[in-house]
């Protein structure tokens, strides 16, 4: 099977008054239609830029983008991806408070994107823009149109939003927290109807989320980023019954689960996230790692093949590497 993107050793940095900030690193993976692609990794892993940088978003003069990026097989790295944007790669944003215009009506944001994209007539485009706020189970949507976000509740919200970036049907949808703040019901409800849709439409979708648990339930594959590089991809259910990257294995004990018992204390990861303009010299992980030894710290390791785990570890978690490396280091564990 063709793939649908396919992402190749791409890094994006900007540049600041401290030197180049290289918010993503060496990244490669690919998606195939209809599959659905989990980012993972804590806030500032990069998750977002690379979604972003991928969909031509954040284009400044300060911005170093090199590597490839196919979309169906064309070249995106050095071009302007504005006439894909809606048509074939829809993106539904984080937060849709910010993301909406606070003082445009729904009606006219989700109808101006069909004139211009689909050259839909006035008649024809609120047609469309009433058949999406159904498609999205949005109740009385006539009346839904004629209102401004702030009237709308964060669910309703963010089902425009999803409205919007459904609106030509792309070929590609990346959902960046599209349940965040939003409360557990909700959640389920909105992460549903996506799937719904993405069925529908035989969509693609990148998700990116913190949220292990949405990861687990949500996704075909999933790939965990940290410091801007990918620390271990793999398909889900093999992820989450072995995880072979000590920071993938961190990120999940730091992770509160429904079978644990009531009080059980959390393992946090020790430290904070590398400065993208100083990153450590080896792993990027290392300075927080239970398992790092010296070649950790000065090497960065390549991504290696524990089938079906795609990782970058010298001391993979499961192996006898990596217990004997973390027996010589008692001051970290725990």
């Amino acid at each position: 099977m063709s793939h649908l993107l396919e992402v190749s050793n791409y890094s994006v940095g900007f540049r600041t008054e401290r030197g180049l900030a290289r918010v993503v690193d060496d990244v490669s993976f690919s998606i195939e239609p209809g599959q659905t692609l989990g980012i993972v990794g804590e806030s500032g892993s990069g998750k977002t830029v690379l979604c972003r940088s991928i969909m031509g978003l954040t284009t400044t003069s300060l911005q170093v983008e090199t590597g490839s990026v196919r979309f169906d097989g064309r070249q995106l790295v050095g071009t302007d991806r504005q006439h894909l944007w809606g048509r074939r790669i829809g993106m539904i944003f984080q937060d849709p408070m910010t993301s909406l215009n606070p003082v445009m009506k729904i009606g006219r944001q989700i109808k101006e994107p069909l004139r211009q994209h689909l050259g839909l007539t006035r008649v024809a485009s609120q047609d469309r823009a009433l058949e999406l706020l159904e498609m999205v189970s949005v109740a009385d949507p006539k009346r839904r149109l004629g209102q401004f976000p702030h009237e709308l509740s964060g669910g309703l919200r963010q089902r425009v939003m999803m409205a919007i970036a459904l609106a030509a049907e792309p070929d590609l949808l990346i959902a960046d927290e599209p349940t965040t703040a939003l409360d557990v019901t909700v959640q389920k409800n909105i992460l549903d109807l996506l799937a719904d849709l993405q069925s529908a439409l035989s969509m693609a979708v990148v998700f990116i989320t913190h949220d292990l648990g949405v990861a687990r339930g949500r996704t075909d594959d999933v790939m965990v980023m940290y410091g801007g590089k990918v620390m271990e991809k793999a398909p889900t259910t093999a992820l989450f019954s072995k995880m072979v990257h000590p920071y993938t294995h961190a990120l999940f004990a730091s992770t509160p689960r429904v079978d644990q018992p009531k009080h059980s204390r959390l393992e946090p990861i020790a430290g904070a996230p590398p400065d993208p303009v100083h990153p450590p010299a080896g792993c990027r992980f290392s300075p927080r790692c239970a398992y790092a030894q010296d070649r950790c710290k000065t090497t960065a390791p390549e991504m290696q093949t524990w089938s079906p785990h795609h990782y970058a570890c010298f001391f993979p978690v499961g192996t006898n590497k990596a217990n004997e490396a973390l027996a010589m280091n008692p001051a970290e564990i725990g």
